[in-house]
């Protein structure tokens, strides 16, 4: 039975997420404490306590679900033996991509809160507030009609696919003006919109200065060979060479996160049959049963799931 380590993106944040890991185990109390020295403040405070308006600041919830997912991941290994390489392959959805990176080895956990923090500072910093929004389609739409949508959307102002996530999930994200006039379209067509209450238009071309800021970032940052292969967000497709990593981390920033294709190539040509979502929430196992109804999926955020886990090895 082929693993699967999948990390959760923006959105599964919620103050008190990772308290039960922290103070179960002394592992994850290390990762912690890591993040908090490496951003030089007590991010873990605001984990934990609140509250959820400052926890949700794309600077602050970006670093902060990463903080929990790799707290998982080193209380699984040090406490359970059970590491990474158990899998036969990591993912993660848009920010997830940096906690698979550092849980296959790439990163360390002081890098990947740094590149964090400044990627969340500089995807909110590119478009004004109110000048980008985002929309989810749901219910009966397909990339193909998602696709169809924007387009129609963009003789309105830039709109794009931003989030291919499931069949009946796929987001869109751009302009003001062409989100709106995107919405109307999709009216006439039947589908099932709603405006998502983000604060910028993520995955967006309107996104390219935040893309500049990492690829400056991302220039001067260590990535080590990967110890298991990460399905890359823009390619859906495994990648291991710190190079080709580099270059698509900072593609990812304007570009579409494939996450249907990630997961259906996982589980059809990969062979993975079982994913473990690690981390905050249990937003990723939805979207695997959707794409992949066979596979099994399992969300590892309490300590007694770590346990349940490791004994199922």
């Amino acid at each position: 039975m082929t693993i699967a380590f999948i990390f959760p993106g923006q959105g599964s944040q919620t103050p008190g997420m990772g308290k039960s890991l922290h103070d179960a185990f002394g592992a994850a109390r290390e990762v912690f404490q890591e993040i908090d020295d490496a951003l030089g403040e007590k991010l873990s405070k605001v984990i934990f306590e609140g509250p959820a308006d400052t926890l949700t600041l794309t600077a602050n919830a970006q670093p902060a679900l990463m903080a929990v997912s790799l707290a998982a991941m080193r209380a699984l290994e040090k406490e359970f033996g059970v590491g990474a390489t158990k899998a036969g392959f990591v993912a993660g959805h848009s920010l997830g991509e940096y906690s698979a990176l550092a849980a296959s080895g790439a990163l360390t956990i002081a890098d990947a809160a740094r590149l964090l923090r400044t990627r969340g500072n500089a995807m909110q910093a590119a478009v004004p507030v109110g000048e980008g929004a985002m929309a989810a389609l749901i219910g009966k739409v397909d990339l193909a009609l998602a696709e169809e949508i924007a387009a129609e959307g963009a003789k309105a102002g830039a709109c794009v696919v931003a989030n291919d996530n499931n069949v009946g999930n796929v987001v869109i994200s751009g302009e003001k003006a062409g989100i709106d006039a995107a919405l109307a379209y999709a009216k006439e067509k039947g589908a099932r919109a709603v405006s998502l209450n983000v604060s910028a238009p993520f995955h967006s071309p309107l996104m390219q200065p935040a893309a500049d800021a990492m690829a400056a970032a991302l220039g001067i940052a260590q990535i080590a060979p990967l110890a298991v292969p990460l399905v890359a967000n823009v390619t859906a497709r495994p990648v291991h060479e710190p190079a080709a990593i580099r270059k698509l981390l900072v593609e990812q920033v304007t570009g579409r996160v494939r996450w249907r294709e990630s997961v259906e190539w996982m589980a059809k040509e990969g062979g993975v049959s079982r994913f473990i979502e690690v981390g905050a929430g249990k937003q990723l196992s939805g979207m695997v049963k959707r794409n992949a109804p066979d596979a099994e999926t399992q969300a590892l955020n309490e300590p007694a799931d770590l346990e349940t886990f490791a004994k199922s090895i």
